[in-house]
């Protein structure tokens, strides 16, 4: 069997999403809380600048790829309004339970389905917007994966790519400092699992940076990708047009 990495690790490609379940089984009940505190709130301004990128009209039809809590779909369910569609999906059980519950107790019933981004389980072309953020870095295929994404869009729809990227070179040391020394601990003393956290400091220096996704995308079927690097780049928006 190939093998692939799980943050530092390197593993059978057969094992790496099912020891991507278990951390997010973890962490899911404290999934937003550590959000707010890891990223000292900045995750919020994050996902608030790729709603307002998206520009979605009334009736657009979205798919939410790794949408866990459901913080984008929610969001992207406000501007499609009542003729319009949202479809909350992501691959662990735990995360899309608890997102599902969070938007029910806001008086808010979306479609709600476990997939698996890599085998996407809807028509060619069926969406005029595909959303995945902070979930692209823990697939094992990623080439495969977007190109399902370019598939379920209609020709000129658009793929946001929300996640963790390569950071400036003067933030650098600083940015490994606090990834490997402070988040392990904030993991620790919050949801009581070091160990998920320090896979998540690994993980986002295993994902391609800004300019490979860019190709990466290009490759899938996106004529057109822009970056938009935020906080120096800790985070980026990758934005593609299926053409």
């Amino acid at each position: 069997m190939s093998q692939t990495h799980f943050g530092y690790q390197s593993v059978d490609e057969g094992e790496k999403a099912q020891r991507v379940k278990g951390v997010f089984d973890s962490v899911a009940s404290k999934y937003d809380v550590m959000n707010d505190l890891m990223s000292m709130g900045m995750h919020r301004a994050w996902k608030a600048y790729t709603v307002a990128v998206a520009n979605l009209r009334e009736g657009d039809k979205v798919l939410d790829i790794a949408g866990g809590t459901g913080d984008l779909a929610k969001a992207f369910a406000r501007r499609v309004g009542p003729s319009g569609q949202v479809v909350h999906t992501d691959i662990n059980e735990a995360m899309l339970r608890t997102g599902r519950d969070r938007m029910l107790d806001d008086g808010l019933a979306l479609p709600t389905t476990i997939c698996d981004a890599e085998q996407l389980p809807f028509r060619s072309g069926s969406f005029d917007l595909v959303s995945v953020a902070f979930g692209l870095r823990n697939m094992t295929h990623k080439e495969q994966a977007l190109a399902e994404m370019a598939r379920v869009l209609r020709e000129g729809g658009r793929l946001l790519v929300l996640e963790f990227s390569k950071v400036a070179a003067p933030l650098q040391k600083p940015y490994d400092w606090y990834s490997f020394k402070v988040l392990p601990r904030l993991g620790q003393w919050v949801a009581g699992d070091a160990d998920s956290y320090r896979y998540l400091a690994e993980s986002i220096r295993m994902h391609p940076d800004q300019a490979t996704l860019k190709a990466m995308m290009k490759t899938a079927g996106f004529g057109h990708v822009d970056v938009h690097n935020l906080t120096g780049g800790v985070v980026a928006l990758h934005v593609g047009i299926k053409c």
